[in-house]
């Protein structure tokens, strides 16, 4: 009896209980940490895995995602010279829609949401859960993006105007010598009247980045509300479109294909940026697939990735098509678009024996590669793919478009939310 009571005695010391506790305590944490080290391996190395059967699916995935790839940007970039699909046409204005739609979702549902769980994966130090990465990255990127937008347009612009500048100087004093001082002053007073503030829209609305609206060139008065309307339908059955008459009494001459080259130079931007945003994020995506040994992974990747890249390939050729660059250059870039997925692909399953997509340094640089990606699609969807197409004059005058286009929209983000489901 007094053998059990020495025994027992020590623990009701204070010193002994807290170096009790201390010990269990410690084993608790490490049998966490230990739980933590499990996570971080990958589910493919217990369940479903299938080397074989993994790489065929691979080659089948990269044949289906290249093709998909190919038709998608291919399908505005031919259809441009053909009267049903035009890149002025309703039905491409619908089609981009819902492109529009594809690329948001793409950007929130699966490229934000992805970066969000790699950067919070147990595996990583603890300093990387207490603040939110994710969206930073995301808002930083969409911010760079902005600045681009907008450095690169300027920089078009004055490399355009320098180009005309010669003929147009000519024009002007041309255009002097053969008007006299009276006929002068009036239409000068009327500018005067009806002069705009810098980037005001021809409705009196402010344009946006990424909407340029060429209130630079047009500080006259034109026709508002339904007269606007009638004006752009009168526009577009005019065969010459060069010039356009005003309340004040005078005809102003646009010269030649003015207004196209001034929205081809956000074009040419917006496919540049549009490419880098997408290309970036079709790297990861591929390096993901082609390190998998997993055929289970595989099998909904191979469907899901292939409308991504369709859809995706239609919105770039889009807007490749309208920045009318010529045939070399939009063929490298399509091309450049088209095989970007594929190499993904191939490069991770050459480097799937010794990569391992769940270490630290992959889970942050993927993570934080999947964020900025998601900053640039969003602003690109956002801004100039669905903004300048849904607050221009040409859908406000219609508006069974208007209708469709909406519906488009929100059917291409909810299809490719949905395949956030399996993919």
């Amino acid at each position: 009896m007094s053998s059990i009571i020495q025994d027992f005695l020590p623990l009701l010391y204070p010193d002994r209980i807290r170096s009790k506790t201390g010990d269990f305590s410690g084993s608790l944490l490490r049998s966490m940490t230990d739980s933590m080290t499990v996570k971080c391996k990958s589910e493919d190395l217990e369940t479903c895995r299938d080397e074989s059967a993994a790489l065929i699916l691979k080659f089948v995935a990269i044949a289906s995602i290249l093709l998909a790839g190919v038709v998608g940007i291919t399908i505005p970039l031919v259809g441009r010279h053909r009267k049903f699909f035009r890149t002025d046409g309703s039905s491409f204005a619908a089609a981009k829609a819902f492109a529009g739609g594809v690329i948001l979702a793409t950007g929130f549902v699966h490229m934000l949401s992805s970066g969000s769980n790699d950067l919070k994966n147990p595996c990583l130090p603890e300093s990387w859960s207490k603040f939110p990465f994710a969206g930073f990255f995301a808002m930083i990127s969409a911010l760079i993006t902005l600045l681009v937008d907008f450095v690169g347009t300027q920089y078009y612009e004055r490399k355009q105007g320098l180009n005309r500048g010669g003929n147009e100087e000519k024009a002007r004093v041309g255009s002097a010598e053969a008007v006299s001082e009276s006929d002068i002053a009036p239409v000068v007073e009327a500018k005067e009247q009806h002069e705009k503030v810098f980037g005001e829209e021809e409705g009196g609305g402010m344009h946006i980045v990424g909407m340029h609206a060429h209130a630079a060139h047009h500080r006259h008065n034109h026709p508002h509300g339904q007269n606007a309307c009638e004006a752009l339908v009168r526009t577009r059955g005019d065969s010459h479109g060069h010039g356009h008459g005003h309340s004040h009494g005078h005809v102003h001459d646009h010269g030649p294909g003015e207004e196209d080259v001034e929205s081809g130079v956000r074009h040419v931007v917006v496919s540049q940026i549009l490419e880098l945003g997408i290309v970036s994020h079709s790297v990861i995506i591929g390096l993901s697939l082609g390190v998998s040994s997993s055929p289970c992974t595989i099998r909904p990747l191979i469907a899901a990735l292939s409308f991504h890249q369709f859809f995706e390939g239609f919105a770039l050729g889009g807007c490749i098509s309208q920045a009318q660059f010529k045939t070399t250059s939009a063929t490298i870039m399509a091309c450049f678009f088209a095989v970007t997925t594929p190499a993904g692909i191939g490069i991770g399953t050459a480097i799937s024996s010794f990569y391992n997509p769940d270490s630290v340094g992959a889970l942050i640089a993927e993570g934080i590669l999947d964020c900025l990606s998601a900053g640039i699609l969003v602003y690109m969807a956002l801004v100039d793919l669905i903004a300048a197409d849904f607050l221009s004059k040409r859908m406000s005058c219609n508006f069974r478009l208007q209708v469709v286009s909406y519906c488009m929209l929100f059917l291409g983000a909810g299809l490719m939310s949905l395949l956030a489901i399996w993919a």
